[in-house]
């Protein structure tokens, strides 16, 4: 790419503290819309330099959100359990995301709404990887998704049916009030970034797509690809050719060797691509799987959209990439945020489904002694044990240590970190839960000042196969609970970026590069993120005018080392029995506590999460 200084980039621009500054002075407007009394109380318009959802720079796992556990589990810094009890729950919830949250729902129908609840949760804001990215900066409010953000209702079974309705949100009316397509199916479309750092040149190739539905075929435009002509020869021989090469096989000789063989095999031995066409897919499935695409199998990269069914006697149909999932434009963080007020109702009075994306909520409210919930945010669960009748707990907050009892607990957050909060745990489902490495996960959001730049360019969005990021969107096309931000709309924009991180080159086993990635992902700065996507805009852009010194206005980014729970791989993970899969060992109630969390159903969905919460509740209910 031409080389911009960090000046000509903008880095080091003063916009965070700025853009706080004009925050402060909104906070009154929008929490007048929930409630008169907020209007009136300068203490809360204040706070809104510190309201989770509008802080910028580094967030998901954000600084202070995981120092304490990395201290303890990782670098075996002991902890020193505190000897007095100081407060009394009938129930406490490790992990504030959609799991523990629906934990608490489920707790309340099952024993009563005045159950003493307690959920504590590491991070800053609640929701988990249900992360609210809010933008205030050139006037009107713009929302962004920072993690999980899809509903797939059709997967949902009749307990997350049950919530969902009783959370009175409309699917169906979701769903007609959504246009956006992660920049597919815009009023522009989609298109490729070939960058001159990776490629040699920098080079926009509109209207099409190396993984995507047939109508956005590169068929008809890899002359345009700044690759060698051999690369070319080989992807037009890939992409046109329609056939079946494994017509010898049998049924199950052919779904064996589609399970069985991995993708990136299949395009070399069965495609005829080199090693320089291949690596334009080597991030393809970093967005929608956490994972380099050489990880999967043939089966799973074509599921995931991938090309290659012309060469098994299949054919790709344009409606296999309508996504009908339900969407808010902030993602699932207003279902986090419905189930918030459900169970703190005067954190956001007179919230419903068809205004939560506009409500602001006072989150003075979250942890007062005279409710019967209480969320307990930057407190990180350190040691969790059954005594007798009881669940002991100690947890860090503030850099003290404090211990609180319970009935019961659910734990709620992720399963890899449970044999060090819960070391009197069997030793095989301690095994079981060190098992499920998370796949990484980065949304950096852009806010940029106009969208014309892309309207200029004929693009929504664009894959960029030697970046960090694997694509970018405009994040329109969302008029769902009471936002609206329609396809056409001239002012600013938040640009998603969304991706995973490579491992180091030369690892090879799948967990070992979920951890490298990992590793990367804490250890890059905020200026790392935003050279990067500073860099990716001017270059991608800057033919338009668009200057990122001048045009952007803030940046978010999401980092989620622990991202998607693990889901099993044709590749690397065996078929167990029934009953015997890490998932189903590693949530086994333990006395008074069980396991909630998407890593206990092996599935990296909302739906998934909110199933577990209700099969660790009612376990309660049984014999233990």
């Amino acid at each position: 790419m031409p080389e911009y200084s960090d000046k000509a980039l903008g880095l080091g621009t003063q916009i965070t503290r700025r853009d706080l500054l004009h925050d402060a002075g909104l906070l009154s407007l929008g929490l007048s819309l929930t409630s008169p009394s907020y209007s009136e109380s300068t203490t809360v318009a204040e706070s809104r330099l510190n309201y989770p959802p509008t802080r910028t720079g580094l967030r998901g796992s954000h600084p202070g959100s995981y120092e304490a556990a990395h201290a303890y589990a990782r670098d075996g810094v002991p902890h020193k359990l505190p000897g007095r009890i100081e407060e009394s729950f009938d129930v406490v919830v490790v992990g504030g995301g959609i799991s523990g949250l629906a934990a608490a729902y489920y707790y309340q129908r099952q024993f009563g709404q005045d159950q003493k609840i307690l959920i504590l949760d590491n991070h800053d804001d609640f929701g988990g990887h249900a992360k609210r990215n809010e933008f205030h900066q050139g006037g009107r409010m713009q929302l962004a998704i920072g993690g999980t953000h899809n509903l797939e209702y059709w997967q949902f079974n009749d307990t997350v049916h049950q919530l969902i309705e009783d959370l009175g949100i409309d699917i169906a009316k979701l769903r007609r009030q959504t246009q956006f397509n992660y920049g597919r199916t815009g009023v522009n479309g989609q298109a490729i970034w070939f960058d001159a750092e990776t490629f040699g040149a920098n080079r926009l190739v509109s209207g099409c797509s190396l993984k995507g539905p047939p109508s956005a075929s590169p068929l008809p435009y890899l002359d345009q690809f700044p690759i060698s002509e051999k690369a070319k020869a080989e992807l037009r021989q890939f992409y046109g050719r329609k056939t079946d090469v494994l017509s010898d096989l049998s049924d199950q000789d052919r779904n064996d060797y589609l399970h069985n063989t991995g993708y990136f095999e299949f395009l070399q031995s069965k495609a005829g691509l080199g090693e320089e066409a291949r690596a334009l897919f080597n991030n393809a499935s970093h967005g929608s799987w956490g994972l380099e695409t050489s990880c999967l199998s043939v089966a799973e990269a074509l599921e995931d959209g991938l090309p290659g069914l012309n060469l098994i006697g299949e054919t790709a149909v344009e409606s296999d990439w309508d996504y009908p999932a339900g969407f808010f434009p902030d993602g699932n963080a207003s279902l986090a945020r419905l189930l918030v007020q459900r169970l703190i109702p005067s954190i956001a009075p007179g919230v419903n489904p068809d205004n939560i994306a506009l409500a602001a909520f006072d989150y003075s409210e979250l942890d007062k002694a005279s409710h019967s919930v209480r969320i307990r945010l930057q407190s990180t669960a350190l040691h969790v044990e059954n005594r007798e009748n009881s669940v002991y707990l100690s947890y860090s907050n503030g850099g003290k240590n404090h211990a609180i009892a319970a009935r019961h607990c659910v734990m709620a957050c992720y399963h890899s970190i449970l044999p060090y909060i819960c070391p009197s745990l069997p030793d095989r489902q301690k095994a079981a839960q060190s098992y499920q490495v998370k796949y990484p996960l980065l949304l950096t959001n852009v806010l940029i000042r106009s969208r014309a730049p892309f309207t200029q360019l004929g693009i929504d969005g664009a894959s960029c196969p030697g970046r960090m990021h694997a694509s970018l969107f405009l994040g329109s096309g969302i008029e769902t609970g009471g936002y609206e931000q329609s396809l056409t709309d001239p002012g600013p924009v938040p640009v998603t970026f969304w991706g995973s991180l490579s491992p180091k080159e030369g690892v090879t086993h799948v967990k070992d590069q979920l951890r490298s990635s990992r590793e990367k992902m804490l250890h890059l700065s905020f200026e790392d993120y935003e050279r990067e996507v500073r860099s990716v805009l001017q270059n991608l852009l800057g033919a338009t005018g668009f200057r990122a010194d001048r045009d952007i206005l803030a940046i978010t980014v999401n980092r989620w080392p622990h991202g998607y729970s693990h889901e099993y791989l044709d590749l690397w993970d065996e078929d167990w029995p029934t009953g015997g899969a890490p998932h189903e060992v590693a949530r086994k109630r333990f006395g008074n506590i069980t396991f909630a969390n998407a890593d206990a159903g092996a599935s990296a969905y909302t739906h998934t999460a909110i199933e577990q919460a209700a099969r660790a509740v009612g376990e309660f209910g049984e014999p233990s």
